[in-house]
């Protein structure tokens, strides 16, 4: 038992009118001792627990995120230019670097998911992108990102971290899974399980990102304190760029069937960020959201779009490749966006890329 642990504990969980937030410091030492084990696993589950009841603070989310860093895997920075076929690209210098995007671990269950293709669309446009997550997990349990990248033919699962570096620096891609390169953060999911409830940990993971340079903080959220409680702990980690958006199932995918509502960083605003109130019917694709049905479907379905074939999950492809395409400030506008995000898909660039990353891939093993 770490009797640190447990002044930890009894802090967040004394109750209302007792109870008191961690400061940054100790929600990092209690992430560190969580992720080590050296706290018990009777000490981690009543953690989680209680922590959901209290409710993160930005700075416990920061500290958390600090001991992340620490103990987790890391993508260093380089030269963004260098091994790029710049001749191909949209861009060949992303104004703020690479892009991190952050979904739920436990997947998707309702709604197809184009995150997959966004970040094909920006790695072919030249902005480089990071994604992690794990298996199947509580508690949503469902698609989790490596299965569908599985099923595509790319799979990250059995790389070490410099192997992901290398495909990052050459394809402007790559995937850290869990149970492979961050072992002691996986080691946490079963309490996940075993308590039924979402903890702030999976908060703090949409935040998180392996790279260690200058990138781009994209995150989903379901309730909109989750936005505040984001840009608060970007403040505190002083983290420039970040694009969250009140997205399908708490992921970065924008909405077709309502406004998409986002909050963009913006320095020159007073309060340092932008609200956007984008509306798809003004760019004629608005529409009912794809249902995701099979992993299988899906699968077929992100393959179908590979090929330049429209279908019914085209709208969405389009409308979210085009937002990130603008807002990673490949395209002048969000119009622009939109229709580079179209011809990427048809012209078969994005196909390229794809090919290119899962052939990389094959030399690897």
């Amino acid at each position: 038992m770490s009797n640190a642990f447990r002044e930890l504990l009894k802090k967040v969980g004394s109750g209302v009118h007792t109870g008191k937030a961690l400061t940054r410091e100790e929600a990092t030492t209690a992430t560190r001792l969580m992720l080590t084990q050296e706290a018990t696993p009777a000490q981690i589950g009543a953690f989680m627990i209680a922590h959901r009841i209290k409710r993160p603070t930005s700075e416990e989310l920061a500290g958390m995120l600090d001991a992340y860093d620490q103990l987790g895997p890391r993508l260093h920075p380089w030269d963004i230019n260098h091994g790029q076929d710049t001749s191909r690209s949209v861009s060949s210098s992303p104004s703020l670097g690479v892009t991190a995007l952050g979904t739920p671990y436990d997947g998707r269950s309702r709604t197809a998911p184009v995150t997959p293709l966004t970040a094909l669309v920006l790695a072919t446009a030249g902005v480089p992108v990071v994604m992690h997550g794990g298996d199947c997990m509580p508690t949503k349990y469902g698609v989790p990102l490596i299965e569908i990248w599985q099923g595509l033919g790319m799979d990250f699962s059995q790389l070490s971290v410099p192997q992901v570096q290398q495909v990052l620096e050459t394809t402007g891609f790559g995937f850290i899974y869990l149970p492979q390169h961050f072992p002691q953060a996986h080691q946490l999911v079963s309490y996940r399980d075993q308590i039924g409830k979402r903890p702030p940990i999976a908060t703090m993971e949409l935040l998180w990102s392996a790279y260690r340079g200058e990138s781009h903080h994209v995150a989903g959220y379901v309730h909109p304190p989750t936005e505040i409680l984001f840009r608060q702990t970007c403040q505190l980690r002083l983290v420039k760029n970040f694009t969250f958006v009140k997205g399908l199932e708490g992921s970065c995918d924008l909405p077709r069937d309502r406004t998409a509502i986002i909050a963009i960083s913006q320095p020159s605003a007073s309060q340092g960020f932008e609200r956007l109130l984008l509306h798809p019917s003004e760019y004629g694709l608005a529409g009912k959201e794809v249902p995701l049905e099979s992993t299988t479907k899906l699968l077929a379905q992100i393959q179908e779009i590979l090929k330049g074939k429209s279908n019914p999950l085209m709208p969405a492809a389009i409308w979210n490749g085009g937002f990130y395409l603008w807002r990673c400030g490949i395209c002048p506008d969000l119009t622009a966006g939109l229709a580079r995000a179209e011809d990427l898909f048809t012209s078969g660039n994005v196909a390229q890329k794809f090919n290119e990353i899962v052939d990389y891939l094959q030399k690897l093993k």
